[in-house]
Parts: C-alpha cells; sequence; structure tokens
C-alpha cells in the first residue's frame, strides 16, 4: 500500500529511501564489469583493488645515455687524475632505458666522458670506442633506475574506488594490467511529462514550454558517471505515463519521473508511482525542490525493484534534487566517495529570510571585497535557471532557522574555484547591459565580473558597508537636476570615493509593437485602461519617475501598476512584451531587446562609483583599460540609446 508523506526532513527522508535500497540489496556497488584499459577504463570506477602482476622497470635500467660501470672501478678519479677504462666487461656504452649489464651497477653519463680510440686519443665514436676517460668517481646506483623502483610486484597500485584518471591508465599497463574490473554503470531513464512541454528547437506558443530539464538531468548523470537515457515527452495522461513509466523500469537501474509544471502534475507522478510500487517519500522538507517524490518500483518482468525519483518540474529544483539524491546514488553504485566541494566562510551582504521547516539551498555569488569575502544572495525562485547559472556557490540554511542577518557569518559549497573567486570583481548596484559586455570582453583577461542588481541607492549602501569593488548609479537630484553626485554625498559621507562617467543613457516608455494603447507620454500612465509596471523602490529609474510624476502633479496612486516591481530593465521590457503590462520605464537598448517600441523621454548620466582605495589594484586595472579600449566603445555605442563620448572620465573624487 502506498504512503503519502508531507514535508518529511531531509534525513528522514534518506533513512526511508535506504531502508528500501538495502532490503532490495541495491545499497551497494550496483555490479562489476571488465574494460580494456585503453579502450573504455578512462573514468570508470575501479571494483576491486589492482595488484602489481610484475614491477616496473623489471630490469635495472639506464636511466641516462653513457657508460655502464662498476662503480668501485671508478674509484681515485679526479680532474687531476682522470682514469681510463677499458670498453668491454668494464664499461659499456648504453642508451637510456637499456639493461645494465650483470656486471655493471652505475651508469656515468655520455657528457661526463671523454672517448679514446686504439693509441688513447680522443675519437667521437661512442659505441667503437676504445677506451673512455673519466675525472669523477661516481657510487653506486648512479643515475640507474633500479628494478622495482616504480612498481614493485604484488604491491597495491590503485585501491577499489578509484576513479581512473589518464596517469592511472599508464600505471595499469605498466604494472601487467590491460583489462581490469569496474562497477557497472548505472542505467538511468529520465522521462520528462507535461502537456505543455515542447521538445527544444519547437517555436513555443503561449502556454508552452520549451523542455530542458531531461537535458540537464541527463547530463548530470552523465557527469556522475551513469548512463542517461532521455524519453520522449509524454503528456499528463495517467495511462500514458504509467506505461511509460513501466518501459523504464524494465530497461534501467533508476528512473527520474520528472514532473511538468502545470497543476496536479506532482499527482500525476505519485499516482503513477504508487501504483505500480510504493511510495515512500511525498514531500521533502527543502527548498528549491520541496514536492520531491521517492519511491520504488515493482514491475512484472524484473527480478528486483527499481527505485524512481519524482522530480519537481521547475528547473532549478531539478537540478538540486539531482545533486542532492542522484548523484549520492549514483557515487554509491559505483563505489566511490560523494566528491565533497570545497567550502569557504563568506558574510552575508544582506538579510535574508527562510522558511523554519525546511533546509533552504540558496545561490549566492561570491567574491573578495578588500579582506573581506562576501556572498550576495542571488534570486530564489525555483523556476529561475539563471540563478544557477549566476551562482558561485550554495548556502544551505537548515530548517529552524528563520533567516540569516547582513553580515552573518555563512559557509558556501562552491561552484567554482577559490582562485576564479578571487580574480571576481564585485558590482552591486544599478543594473545595466553594459555590464553583461563588460563581462564577456573581461573573461579574456582573467577577471570575471559579477553583477547584483539591487538598484542604485542599494549600491551606495553597498559600497557604504565595504561590500563591493564599485557601484551602479543614475540617480537624479530632484532640487538641481545633477546626477548622482548629491546622492553620493548623502549615502557616504566622507568615504573617499571617485566618480568615473560611464554611459549616457535615454529612458523612456517600453510599448508593444505599434504602440496599441497610443501611449505618448507619463500623462497617459492615469488612463484606467493602461496597465504601468514599475522598477523597485531606490532604483535610478524609479528616482526619475517620481521625480517627473512630482512635476507633472500626478499622484502615484491613480497608476494602475505602480505597486508592480521589477530589479532590471530588461525584466521590465519582459512584462510588457507578456502583456502583463502596457508599458514601463526603461532604457531604448531593453525595448530593442525584446522587439518592443521605444518612446524616448529623458536623457540621463549612468556613472561607476569606486573606493579611492581600489583604484590601483590590479584586479580592477582591466576595468578601466576596457574604458579606453576603441572596440568595446563602439560595442557599446552600438546599443539604441547609449553614448560614449566620456567614458571613463573623472567626474569627481569625493571624501
Amino acid at each position: 500500500m502506498s504512503v503519502y508523506l508531507k514535508d518529511i526532513p531531509l534525513d528522514l527522508a534518506w533513512k526511508r529511501f535506504q531502508d528500501a535500497l538495502e532490503t532490495a540489496g541495491l545499497w551497494g556497488i550496483l555490479g562489476i564489469e571488465e574494460v580494456v584499459v585503453d579502450e573504455g577504463a578512462l573514468g570508470r570506477v575501479l571494483a576491486e583493488p589492482v595488484w602489481a602482476d610484475f614491477s616496473s622497470p623489471h630490469y635495472h635500467a639506464s636511466a641516462m645515455d653513457g657508460f655502464a660501470v662498476r662503480a668501485d672501478d671508478t674509484t681515485g678519479a679526479l680532474p687531476s687524475s682522470p682514469r681510463v677504462l677499458l670498453t668491454g666487461d668494464v664499461a659499456r656504452y648504453v642508451d637510456t632505458g637499456d639493461p645494465l649489464p650483470e656486471w655493471a651497477n652505475a651508469v656515468i653519463p655520455i657528457e661526463e666522458v671523454e672517448t679514446l680510440g686504439a693509441r688513447g686519443e680522443v675519437v667521437s665514436g661512442l659505441r667503437q670506442a676504445e677506451a673512455v676517460r673519466i675525472r669523477a668517481a661516481v657510487t653506486p646506483w648512479s643515475h640507474v633506475r633500479p628494478m622495482g623502483e616504480d612498481i614493485v610486484a604484488t604491491q597495491l597500485v590503485l585501491p577499489a574506488g578509484q576513479v581512473l584518471r589518464p596517469v592511472d591508465l599508464g600505471a595499469l599497463i605498466a604494472c601487467g594490467k590491460s583489462r581490469v574490473k569496474v562497477s557497472r554503470r548505472a542505467r538511468v531513464a529520465v522521462l520528462p511529462t507535461g502537456t505543455e512541454l515542447v521538445p527544444a528547437g519547437t517555436p513555443a506558443k503561449p502556454g508552452e514550454i520549451i523542455e530542458y530539464n531531461s537535458v540537464v538531468l541527463a547530463a548530470q548523470i552523465e557527469a556522475w558517471g551513469g548512463t542517461p537515457e532521455r524519453f520522449e515527452i509524454t503528456p499528463d495522461n495517467f495511462e500514458q505515463i504509467r506505461a511509460r513509466v513501466r518501459e523504464a523500469a524494465l530497461r534501467s537501474d533508476l528512473v527520474l519521473l520528472n514532473a511538468g509544471s502545470s497543476a496536479g502534475a506532482e499527482d500525476f507522478s505519485a499516482g503513477v508511482i504508487a501504483s505500480l510500487g510504493e511510495v515512500l517519500v511525498h514531500g521533502v522538507a527543502v527548498r528549491p525542490g520541496h514536492p520531491v517524490i521517492l519511491g520504488m518500483l515493482r514491475v512484472e518482468g524484473k527480478d528486483q525493484p527499481i527505485p524512481v525519483v519524482g522530480v519537481p518540474g521547475y528547473p532549478v529544483s531539478a537540478a538540486l534534487t539531482g545533486e542532492i539524491f542522484i548523484e549520492p546514488l549514483l557515487a554509491l553504485w559505483q563505489g566511490k566517495a560523494v566528491k565533497t566541494p570545497q567550502q569557504l566562510d563568506a558574510l552575508l551582504t544582506r538579510k535574508v529570510t527562510s522558511p523554519a521547516g525546511d533546509d533552504e539551498y540558496m545561490r549566492v555569488a561570491v567574491g573578495r571585497v578588500g579582506q573581506r569575502l562576501l556572498a550576495a544572495p542571488l534570486s530564489r525562485g525555483a523556476g529561475i535557471i539563471t540563478s544557477l547559472i549566476r551562482a558561485d556557490g550554495i548556502v544551505v540554511i537548515p530548517r529552524g532557522t528563520q533567516g540569516l542577518e547582513a553580515g552573518a557569518q555563512v559557509c558556501v559549497r562552491l561552484y567554482r574555484s577559490p582562485e576564479e573567486i578571487e580574480h571576481t570583481i564585485f558590482v552591486i548596484g544599478s543594473h545595466d547591459l553594459t555590464l553583461d559586455l563588460v563581462s564577456q570582453h573581461l573573461s579574456v583577461k582573467n577577471r570575471r565580473l559579477v553583477s547584483v542588481n539591487v538598484g542604485s541607492q542599494g549600491g551606495l549602501v553597498a559600497l557604504r558597508r565595504g561590500e563591493t569593488h564599485l557601484a551602479g548609479t543614475h540617480l537624479l537630484d530632484p532640487q538641481t537636476g545633477e546626477y548622482n553626485l548629491s546622492s553620493i554625498r548623502q549615502y557616504l559621507p566622507g568615504m573617499p570615493v571617485r566618480v568615473i562617467r560611464w554611459v549616457g543613457r535615454e529612458q523612456g516608455l517600453l510599448v508593444k509593437p505599434g504602440n496599441p494603447k497610443g501611449i505618448q507620454s507619463l500623462v497617459d500612465l492615469a488612463r484606467a485602461d493602461v496597465r504601468f509596471v514599475n522598477r523597485q523602490r531606490g532604483a535610478g529609474t524609479r528616482v526619475l519617475l517620481d521625480y517627473h510624476l512630482s512635476k507633472l502633479g500626478l499622484n502615484p496612486d491613480t497608476i494602475s501598476g505602480y505597486g508592480l516591481e521589477e530589479y532590471t530593465h530588461l525584466s521590465v521590457a519582459a512584462a510588457v512584451s507578456s502583456g502583463r503590462a502596457d508599458t514601463g520605464l526603461g532604457i531604448a537598448a531593453a525595448a530593442q531587446a525584446l522587439g518592443l517600441d521605444f518612446i524616448p523621454l529623458y536623457a540621463e548620466q549612468y556613472d561607476l562609483v569606486f573606493p579611492r582605495s581600489y583604484l590601483e589594484e590590479p584586479l580592477l586595472a582591466p576595468l578601466f583599460e576596457l574604458a579606453q579600449d576603441v572596440h568595446f566603445r563602439q560595442a557599446v555605442a552600438a546599443l539604441p540609446g547609449y553614448t560614449v563620448s566620456e567614458m571613463g572620465n573623472v567626474v569627481a573624487d569625493l571624501g
């Protein structure tokens, strides 16, 4: 009988899964097979220890081109009193790797001898020399690789559980192994389901979603040592899904049933699994990934139960489910340890809240600013796959913790190497499309730019806290019409900073192609038939909007959608393009990117603000060079609504 459970703690969920796997005889190496070392062994996991069949080298070998000798025969040789050794059984020429004569126990390198002819004259022929003159004695076994120097017969060469590397293959061949026993790769079926899904390469209509979870899951399985099989998309039909799961179970060791995002998709998965076996867990107290299902399938034609994981439909949940449940299981079946990610301690840049009952896997960007290593939380939505692309690591907030304060020390499980982190330029502030171009150009200069979009005011606050190398800002002073300087003085009083002009931008209203609502100015935002999308509080665009609304005498409360907030210009454009809003204030480049029309209204200045203490740091040097790079400036100028005539100019040194 199936058991449906909700909000099971992660450790308890794993325990239930482990108990079922142990009962089925699946808590260990899945199977053993033999492979040819030089054809299919790379990356495989040894199922048994490897003991040497013979030594390497299996004879005393010369380590140099030279003459094999008895060390005793060289005693007394000095620069002022050289010794002459006759060739034959006293001195014999050998190449590197040649076996030593049985009577020899040392080699004199060729550059340390003079070869002599029959009358004692120096000759150039090595093998035809009648004698050699030496001017220094050698010790026994000099320049010799003795038998077993590398490997001695019967010694342990590689332990069970070793993931075979290129150098391991050489050691296996050297000790006499042409075939080795490795753990069998698990066959893993990946079944995407959902009526709304369409395969990659298919134009998606409204309501349709391009299916890529199975691509991510299959790639994870391949990277973790399994053999994935991706099935075709199955629509939300109980009998069709059931038939597909049964088919997968018959030819696989593990089934991943990836539910669609439509309502009731998880119920389809749980019901199918229950009809073919047992649901052990339905709902694990982790976020993202809460709807995970763990179960066992029992199908006719299969001797033992087959584990099944119901993978949530949201892409971040699906990917993290792979890391939490599938990677450890595949490691167990191969007899290897789960790879432990590098970890480091960092300080949170802002306060976060967390569901008290769940373990939360929070994605963060990481960078070193001054002497502090900082972790900036990224978007936490389960459907935002780009948050995993941008993530430098994961911070696990354990259940029972309702949140963390800004400045709290956290342990980051790294996705990137510490070296990459040390070459990261950390940017917190206003969003601008040119930062993506900066990141692209800096990548070839061994620098990585990480941009966290919190708005202009948020960027200045981050500068004050010492949490960023620089901040982008475009804050208008309503009193003077001046950009940025008054706000910098307000938020960074007395802090030594340099303000550098970056770009001029056009701000205006983004509307659908053809402008079907006939929107012409901010006055139209008060119309009952117009829905607006805003930027978040503290964003320069929001400040600009509020300033001009005030000048026009327009009350924000009269604007439908004024409270609908987005954090980037592209997000505003997406809201208009998708029909969530009729218009929004943003930059021309964002309108072009999503095929929208643009109504220009205002010119503004977007500046970069740097603490002066960082200006001479080698880390930032490539960024300053970029401001003068002709090709980069041309790329920015090609974006609609941008001017670069003042890019890189110092606006002011403050503080």
